[in-house]
């Protein structure tokens, strides 16, 4: 029943989407090649995009509550239920697809597989780093005060947050747990993006494992919003190729005034969308020049982001904060926290995900000499997977541009291994002759499919054991999962003042709101922890603090300085975290 009622939930919000999305793919038109599935996951990509501007819009109104949520989506429902009975006899006059192949049935065994655990992960409570840390305490403040603000005791409190709005309707509406859905609805949009367009411009082979792969790379089990920025990324390239194949004077402006509109809402929730702007430019520019087309696209673009650059143009200086600090200025960030954030990103600098590094094959193949589309979706991969590597070499930093190179690396790895099947062929003839190459190949395929099963449901198991129905199931996953969440829930339910945390940021969302201390930022460690005791305590009192939270690694050091004991006092501990009453300290 708790996933069945999470779900059900969800599908009421897809539906919602769905509705607004259609009706706003009407007004434009349809593409030059039709395909019933692919059209409707980009409407339902245009309506999220539009609850995102809806619930930006009555957030800067103060008028952000649960009957506006509940109103939007019930509006984008009726919306569906009017357009549903045109898109059913879409779907009944559709061409018939051939029948499927042994190896396409091996493909969606495996894509079935890898969504398996994938449906299960985003049940679990909140547990991930930096959801807890600022996506779901910015989500909340949203959904408790009904306003957009500034929160400056979060680490980014001047970041876009485009995407964190569908959270806060979700925690408006429902539990903790409901962000991880609507997180994980822009992955499964995606993902189904990827596989139709693998079946429209490759194969059906090609679009299943290009699925699977971005499946098994996307992150389901917390309130990021990497997969979201990915879904609004890959939905303006899908439209700007749908403009590249349409000759319409009239429809072809607004298919890229809905790109630029899909890039906004993507760079209206994470800075590195911004990235992809100069190709798509480039790309649009060798066929478009008109000032009013361009204008268009341009207040499109606009419309879902301008908020958050103003804002922070107005207030800080710099539109870009706090990455832009080099250029307009420090603020709420000093030098010292610019250099060790990004000295962060660098020490988690990793490689690609291996199943991506087919991209240097796919000039291999067939599919390049003949398929536009592979050849321009593998330019943008190349460009991403350049810009990334020169920018940050971040993982989650790629996951943005990686549905399309997925689709790129499958095939290359096709070409690869189309390769080698022909020289064994040419090596072995008479195994060749014999069909034994062929059931050799088979019988690999299967191997593989059986060594997933094994994995599947090994990750699925482990999910299902997150998942927390009760209360006390909570508190013992929470307990598990992340440090100090025992000291930070118990001083949300008594603190009656401030509270000061040191190392355990990644607890802050179930922690009192707000809750003060950070590594970097105004509040920083180093302007508190390197006091002596007796100052520490004095500077804080003066501050209106009541208590201190300090995580497992910290204590010790901290009771160890002489006279620690004597300014603060021990309110509760466990599992090594602590919290400690501020004592009042004379002048």
């Amino acid at each position: 029943m708790f996933a069945a009622t999470h779900y059900a939930a969800l599908a009421v919000f897809v539906v919602g989407c769905w509705g607004f999305g259609r009706a706003l793919l009407a007004r434009i038109g349809v593409p030059a090649r039709r395909d019933v599935w692919l059209e409707a996951a980009m409407a339902a990509a245009a309506g999220l995009g539009i609850f995102v501007c809806v619930f930006q819009a009555i957030a800067i109104a103060g008028l952000f509550t649960r009957g506006a949520v509940i109103g939007v989506v019930a509006a984008g429902v009726l919306a569906a239920g009017v357009q549903a009975p045109a898109w059913l006899r879409e779907l009944r006059s559709r061409e018939r697809e051939a029948a499927w192949t042994f190896v396409e049935k091996l493909a969606l065994l495996v894509l079935a597989l890898t969504a398996l655990p994938a449906l299960v992960e985003p049940l679990a409570p909140p547990a991930a780093f930096d959801e807890l840390m600022y996506h779901l305490p910015m989500a909340r403040e949203v959904a408790q005060s009904g306003r957009l603000g500034v929160h400056e005791w979060l680490r980014y409190p001047w970041f876009p947050y485009n995407y964190n709005l569908i959270h806060a309707g979700g925690l408006l509406v429902g539990d903790d747990v409901l962000p991880h859905l609507l997180s994980g609805l822009a992955g499964w949009l995606s993902v189904g993006m990827v596989y139709r367009l693998g079946v429209q411009h490759a194969s059906r082979v090609t679009g299943l494992i290009a699925a699977a792969i971005w499946l098994g790379i996307g992150d389901y089990e917390s309130a990021l919003i990497d997969i979201s920025v990915a879904l609004f990324v890959l939905a303006a390239c899908t439209v700007l190729w749908w403009w590249g194949e349409s000759d319409d004077p009239v429809r072809g402006p607004r298919w890229l005034a809905l790109a630029a509109f899909f890039l906004g809402i993507a760079a209206g929730s994470k800075y590195q969308a911004l990235t992809v702007l100069p190709l798509v430019a480039l790309f649009v520019v060798r066929r478009e020049r008109r000032l009013k087309v361009w204008a268009l696209a341009l207040v499109c673009f606009l419309i879902p982001c301008i908020y958050w650059y103003a804002r922070n143009a107005v207030l800080t200086g710099d539109p870009f904060n706090p990455i832009g600090a080099r250029v307009f200025g420090f603020t709420n960030w000093n030098l010292a926290d610019y250099k060790n954030q990004f000295d962060d990103v660098q020490a988690h600098a990793a490689w690609p995900n291996g199943f991506l590094w087919g991209v240097l094959f796919a000039p291999l193949g067939l599919l390049w000499k003949r398929s536009p589309a592979v050849r321009a979706a593998a330019v943008f991969s190349v460009y991403s997977l350049g810009v990334w590597a020169l920018t940050s070499r971040y993982p989650r930093y790629l996951a943005a541009s990686v549905p399309l190179i997925a689709l790129v690396s499958v095939v290359g790895w096709q070409a690869l291994l189309g390769g080698l099947a022909g020289w064994l062929r040419r090596t072995l003839p008479r195994w060749n002759a014999r069909g034994t190459l062929d059931r050799a190949g088979r019988c690999l395929g299967v191997l593989l499919v059986v060594i997933g099963v094994g994995g599947s449901f090994y990750m699925t198991r482990r999910s299902v054991a997150a998942i927390a129905t009760t209360p006390a199931e909570r508190t013992a996953f929470l307990e598990a999962q992340v440090p100090g969440y025992a000291v930070m829930n118990y001083l949300r339910e008594h603190a009656t003042g401030r509270v000061y945390q040191i190392a355990l940021s990644e607890a802050t969302y179930y922690g009192p709101a707000p809750v003060w201390g950070d590594a970097i930022g105004p509040w920083r460690y180093s302007d508190f922890i390197v006091l002596p005791p007796a100052e520490f305590a004095r500077k804080l009192y003066s501050l209106g603090f009541e208590a201190i939270a300090v995580g497992a690694g910290s204590a010790p050091l901290l009771e160890a300085q002489p006279g620690f004991l004597d300014h603060f006092a021990l309110m509760y501990e466990k599992a090594g975290a602590k919290a400690y009453r501020i004592l009042p300290t004379k002048e």
